[in-house]
């Protein structure tokens, strides 16, 4: 949720859309994501507003 700036519902809805990639579990109240699938969802994202990724930067 810090590097999407999304909320928890928003990052689940577009869970169950499709849009954004499942969590792994971690246990049985802890989940994550892989790092590289958050980055890549997030490039798709500067793709879709204006096509630019030479300045972009993922943090």
């Amino acid at each position: 949720m810090d590097i999407t700036c999304l909320a928890r519902s928003t990052i689940y809805k577009h869970i169950a859309d499709g849009i954004f990639s499942k969590p792994v579990s971690l246990g049985e109240r802890a989940v994550a994501w892989v790092e590289s699938e958050v980055q890549d969802w997030g490039l798709g994202k500067i793709e879709q507003s204006d096509g630019s990724l030479h300045h972009a930067t993922i943090i």
